[in-house]
């Protein structure tokens, strides 16, 4: 039987995180495999409240408590390293903590993987639960990311990854700064399944206009070799058919492309293997609660 590991980061938001858990204890019971929790506390400025349900499906759950706040990205990347060095499994699948990587989702990626066992599952968004304008920025990203970089990115966190991905994905410094960017990069081969975008349990969206700003270039920022190889051809080109007319308005995109490898280069930097490489030491103690 395969041993599953889900990944959960949390930023205060438990009361979706335990309905969360919840769900997932009543997705699990029909499916052929052991399942863990893993949820990494990004640092929680709220007291984690008494947890009491009994979740018999599960294996087991632990709390890993950072000492600092470093961010979503960062602590699927710690929370990777941490199961990849210290715990037994098969496969990791990391899960939003809000409800959007919808539980009943799980069915569809297990049984997947046992069509293709050695292979990265992901799940391909196919519909959205967000407003007009955020579907229309979220497109521009994945238009932007093709263009610039030649990757087209359907997924997010929610995947099924083997056990040699993970190890893959430990040792990649993009790792770090962004999860879908860093597993484009390393794994051509992947199979997908349909996802539809659940809407959170609690409260509203945390993801902003600028935090969507921020995943999209850090994503370009994986490739940012490519990114300035097509982007001085663009320039060069657009250059060459305004040339004569030059003015405010045809200068628009030339400062737009100027400003996002600026950016891009910047984001790079957060590429950090020594912290990445030292990430388990901001974990301040681990809780079990199962």
């Amino acid at each position: 039987m395969n041993k599953i590991k889900i990944l959960i980061p949390i930023y205060n938001d438990w009361q979706s995180v335990f309905k969360l858990l919840e769900n997932i204890n009543s997705e699990v019971l029909k499916l052929d495999a052991e399942f863990s929790v893993v949820i990494v506390n990004d640092a929680s400025t709220e007291n984690r409240p008494e947890f009491s349900t009994n979740l018999g499906n599960l294996k087991s759950i632990q709390v890993l408590n950072m000492k600092e706040n470093r961010g979503h990205a960062r602590c699927n990347a710690t929370g990777l390293k941490h199961i990849n060095e210290k715990e037994q499994f098969d496969y990791v699948i990391p899960m939003d903590g809000d409800g959007e990587d919808r539980p009943e989702e799980l069915s569809l990626l297990i049984e997947k993987i046992k069509e293709y066992p050695d292979t990265v599952i992901t799940a391909e968004r196919v519909k959205r639960s967000e407003g007009f304008i955020f579907k229309f920025c979220y497109s521009a990203h994945k238009y932007l990311t093709l263009i610039f970089t030649g990757q087209t990115i359907k997924y997010g966190n929610y995947t099924c990854l083997p056990k040699s991905v993970v190890n893959e994905m430990v040792n990649e410094s993009a790792t770090w700064s962004s999860f879908s960017g860093s597993l484009a990069k390393i794994i051509k081969d992947k199979k997908s399944v349909p996802s539809e975008r659940g809407t959170r349990y609690f409260g509203p969206s945390k993801m902003s206009f600028i935090n969507l700003l921020k995943h999209s270039l850090s994503i370009i920022a994986v490739f940012k070799s490519t990114l300035l190889v097509r982007s001085i051809l663009f320039l060069i080109a657009y250059l060459f058919l305004v040339i004569g007319r030059i003015s405010i308005i045809t200068l628009i995109p030339v400062i737009g492309v100027i400003m996002m490898m600026i950016f891009v280069i910047i984001l790079s930097r957060r590429e950090n293997v020594a912290e990445f490489n030292n990430s388990l030491d901001n974990i301040e103690k681990i809780d079990t609660l199962k």
